[in-house]
C-alpha cells in the first residue's frame, strides 16, 4: 500500500512515523507547503518527498493522510474523492457549517471513505468509559463533566485560523461525549472569557470556556476548556450514574493537587500537551485507517460524525455571543439536512 501524506507538521511527522513502521503500508509520499520540511521528514523515514499536492495524485497512491493547515481540508478532501481515494484527515473538516457539508457531499457522491481524527475515540481510558456506560455498570447516566486545558497557549498567528476555543480545543469533548454516552446534544448554554492575553481578545477569541449541555435522555453534561493552564496539559472526562462513578484521564502525571491531608501528591511529571498524552490513540487511529482501507475494518469515525461535533461547537459559539440558551436544531447540518 503507498499512501500519501499532505503535511509534514507536528502531527504529519507523527502519522507518517506510525505509516513509516506499519507492516501493511509499503511506501509513503509526502509533501509540505515548506518543501524543505518535508524533504527533511522523507530522508529521515526513507521515503519519498513530492514536490507539491499535484504530484501526490500523479504519481498514484492508495489513500491519502490530511494533516494541513483546516483553511486546506475541505479542498483537499474534494479532491481525493474526485480521484477515487480513501482520505484521513485531521479535525476538523472545516471552520464552517457550508464547507463540512460540501465535503461531505463530494465524499458520499463518490461513494468513498472519509476517516476523520477524533483521537479520543482510541484512548484506553475513554474506551473503558464507553464500556462501562453501555454495559449500565453505572446506571442511568445522569452528570458528566468533561475538560481541556492546555499548558500554554499556541502562538497569537495560530488564533484567526483556529476557529476558536470551541470549534478547535472543545470539539474534541463533544465528539467523545456522543461516542462515550451514545446520546445526542440537544441544546446548550454556553460562556467564554477572554480577561487572559490581549491576543485572545485581538482574534476574537477567549481563552477560557465554559458550555452546559443538555442530551436527548435528559443526562446534563459540562463541558470547560482554557489555554492558560500552568499546571500541566489535563484532559478528563467524570461520569455519574445512579449506581457508580468513574473518571477519565486520572492518573500519576494528571497536573492536579489535592488539598486534603491523606490526598495524592501533585504529578512528578505533569502531562506536557496532547501529542504526549494521546501519543498511543494517534497511532492506533492511523492503525485503523489502514484496516478500512484494506476493507478489514469499519470506518470508526466518519464525516457525519464531525460534523454533529462541530454542530455543537457552533452552538456554543452562538450561545456565547448572544448571551442565550441555543437549541441544536437552530443549527444547519442535522440528520434530516441536503449535503449541498
Amino acid at each position: 500500500m503507498r499512501i500519501g501524506v499532505i503535511g509534514t507538521g507536528r502531527i504529519g511527522t507523527i502519522h507518517a512515523n506510525t505509516l513509516s513502521r506499519h507492516r501493511e503500508v509499503g511506501s509513503l509520499i509526502l509533501t509540505d507547503v515548506d518543501p524543505a520540511r518535508a524533504q527533511d521528514l522523507a530522508h529521515r523515514l526513507g521515503e519519498t518527498a513530492a514536490p507539491g499536492v499535484d504530484e501526490i495524485f500523479k504519481w498514484g497512491v492508495d489513500a491519502v493522510v490530511i494533516t494541513t493547515a483546516t483553511s486546506a481540508h475541505a479542498e483537499l478532501i474534494g479532491r481525493a474523492a474526485r480521484s477515487g481515494l480513501p482520505v484521513f484527515c485531521e479535525k476538523p473538516i472545516a471552520l464552517d457549517l457550508a464547507g463540512t457539508l460540501q465535503a461531505i457531499g463530494e465524499v458520499e457522491a463518490a461513494g468513498t471513505i472519509l476517516q476523520m481524527g477524533f483521537q479520543r475515540r482510541f484512548d484506553a481510558g475513554y474506551t473503558g468509559a464507553r464500556e462501562a456506560v453501555r454495559s449500565g455498570r453505572l446506571g442511568r447516566l445522569h452528570t458528566v463533566r468533561a475538560l481541556t486545558s492546555d499548558q500554554a497557549p499556541p502562538p497569537a498567528a495560530y488564533l484567526p485560523q483556529s476557529g476558536g476555543l470551541y470549534r478547535d480545543t472543545l470539539i474534541h469533548d463533544f465528539d467523545v461525549l456522543r461516542w462515550v454516552t451514545g446520546r445526542e446534544v440537544v441544546d446548550v448554554y454556553a460562556a467564554g472569557s477572554d480577561a487572559g492575553p490581549a491576543m485572545f481578545r485581538e482574534a476574537g477569541d477567549v481563552d477560557t470556556g465554559a458550555a452546559l449541555l443538555t442530551l436527548d435522555d435528559g443526562t446534563l453534561a459540562t463541558a470547560t476548556a482554557t489555554r492558560l493552564h500552568g499546571a500541566g496539559y489535563d484532559v478528563r472526562m467524570e461520569l455519574a450514574g445512579e449506581l457508580d462513578q468513574i473518571v477519565v484521564g486520572l492518573d500519576d502525571r494528571t497536573p492536579i493537587a489535592s488539598t486534603e491531608p491523606t490526598g495524592p501528591p501533585a504529578a512528578d511529571k505533569p502531562w506536557a500537551g496532547f501529542l504526549e498524552r494521546f501519543g498511543p490513540a494517534y497511532e492506533a487511529e492511523l492503525c485503523a485507517f489502514v484496516e478500512v482501507v484494506r476493507g478489514e475494518g469499519t470506518n470508526p469515525c466518519d464525516g457525519r460524525e464531525a460534523l454533529q461535533a462541530l454542530r455543537i461547537a457552533e452552538a456554543c459559539e452562538v450561545s456565547r455571543r448572544e448571551r442565550r440558551g441555543v437549541w441544536l436544531a437552530e443549527v444547519a447540518g442535522g440528520a434530516d439536512a441536503a449535503v449541498m
